[in-house]
């Protein structure tokens, strides 16, 4: 199974072989009983399951027709897990000349029981990312040079604790959080049960609160407050100052979920909390007060898969209208003001949607890169990122082959191109107007995590734990 949708909490999750007489179809040797008649309806019309699935298709209306993307804007900073509180970043300056500056290795990479899963923020020259073994470095933005390193695990006591109980160890479990900047201070989430704030120019800990559970995202610092979410679907909100908690609020329980993790957006006094049961709602950010909630989730007849209603992408706010899109296979386009749909379409995805001018920009669990009016939700083209680049890879003796998709991450619009990551190992340009690849840079190694921007160029975390500088 791809990574991307690799279950945190396997118990409560049961997926379930589609008919008996698939399985037996598919035994070797003629095991299966191929000769036994097959079923032939009586009466009536015949209608294939596969068209009650609802599918993508260009509008009619918009063929041909182009659209506006606005002009790349210098990134000054990049401090949340989307680059601002409301995760909305349209066009930047960013990796004009495509060619690596550096490289610079990190920390630990993902392994067994550590994921690298944090996303990269950056400000006042540095460069911040947390590592597979719950490190913190500031690296700086020009050169690569590491200024600083925080190790926030906890002691190991508490660390024999692990991630959703499993692990143990101070070498186990534990993983998941992420980063964020404000206010002279980095910000910690972590699957170790802590959100700590580290003085931003040297590392220290400026304080350190421990919670009940592990958090699976990164956090989101606006307005004097940090957001997490852990992973029984609570979101908790903390005084930046002090590390005090401020308030709660728990939505529905769901333990399966992915393993890529989402964040809050924070517009005004709005904080627009994901969760794994599928579901966004929206809260007062001073007092934790729910105001709305919106479900993307929906069952499929011929995907066990999308039981799984976890939303992985990053909610975004944009122009007044929240874009989220959901694992099981919703992407919605809510009014913020009032938490009524404005359109959905039958989109199963784990990154965040990106609004840029008239458009939204999506790209699909399966590989498929979507542009949707914005607007309307009409869909310009859809292009297919995997063309090309499944293969086959063998067990034992021809037997056990299976089927090598990668996975993709992003997109980030920078200097006139959609730029993705994914689990070849590569960082990846395409045309925003056609979705025509235009550049590639081999990365050394497979990157889940999206591309950020920072003064001029492109960021990219791999899963080995190597930063790379884009210029």
């Amino acid at each position: 199974m791809n990574r991307v949708l690799k279950v945190a909490l396997l118990c409560g999750l049961a997926v379930t072989a589609a008919s008996c007489a698939s399985v037996r179809n598919a035994l070797p040797f003629g095991l299966g009983g191929s000769d036994a008649p097959a079923a032939t309806a009586s009466e009536g019309q015949r209608i294939s399951v596969l068209e009650f699935e609802q599918q993508l298709a260009p509008s009619a209306a918009l063929s041909g027709r182009d659209f506006f993307v606005p002009g790349p804007q210098a990134a000054v900073a990049w401090t949340q897990p989307g680059g601002n509180a409301e995760n909305a970043v349209e066009h930047v300056i960013g990796a004009a000349d495509f060619t690596v500056a550096w490289r610079r290795d990190i920390g630990a990479g993902s392994s067994r029981v550590h994921q690298v899963m944090a996303p990269i923020v950056a400000d006042a020259g540095r460069v911040f990312v947390m590592d597979g073994e719950a490190t913190v470095s500031a690296v700086d933005a020009a050169t690569g040079a590491i200024s600083w390193k925080t190790d926030i695990k906890p002691d190991e006591r508490d660390a024999r604790r692990g991630f959703f109980g499993i692990g143990g160890g101070t070498a186990g479990g534990g993983f998941g959080g992420g980063v964020a900047v404000g206010g002279g201070k980095v910000f910690v989430s972590s699957g170790y049960r802590s959100v700590s704030a580290l003085d931003q120019a040297t590392g220290a800990v400026v304080w350190s609160t421990p919670v009940d559970v592990p958090i699976h995202g990164a956090p989101t610092f606006a307005g004097g407050r940090v957001f997490v979410v852990d992973v029984e679907n609570q979101i908790m909100a903390f005084d930046a100052a002090s590390g005090q908690q401020v308030w709660s609020y728990r939505g529905i329980p769901e333990p399966a979920r992915i393993m890529r993790a989402s964040s809050p957006a924070v517009t005004g006094d709005t904080v627009i909390a994901p969760f794994s049961s599928g579901e966004i709602t929206a809260l007062r950010a001073a007092t934790g007060q729910s105001l709305w909630t919106q479900t993307l989730s929906r069952t499929s007849r011929t995907n066990a898969l999308s039981e799984i209603r976890d939303i992985a992408g990053r909610p975004v706010v944009s122009r007044g209208v929240v874009y989220a899109v959901g694992h099981s296979g919703v992407l919605s386009a809510t009014e913020m003001r009032t938490g009524q749909a404005k359109w959905e379409l039958p989109v199963a995805g784990v990154n965040a949607p990106l609004p840029v001018g008239e458009v939204v920009y999506i790209v699909s669990k399966n590989g498929e890169l979507t542009v949707i009016n914005r607007d309307s939700g009409q869909v310009y083209w859809t292009r297919d990122l995997n063309e090309g680049r499944v293969r086959q890879e063998g067990g034992f003796l021809g037997f056990w082959d299976h089927t090598v998709t990668p996975e993709w991450s992003g997109p980030l619009l920078a200097s006139n191109r959609l730029l993705l990551t994914n689990s070849d190992g590569e960082l990846v340009a395409l045309d925003p107007k056609t979705g025509a690849q235009t550049a590639s840079i081999k990365l050394g190694g497979p990157a889940f995590i999206a591309p950020a921007a920072y003064n001029g160029a492109v960021y990219v975390l791999t899963d080995r734990g190597v930063l790379l500088s884009i210029r």
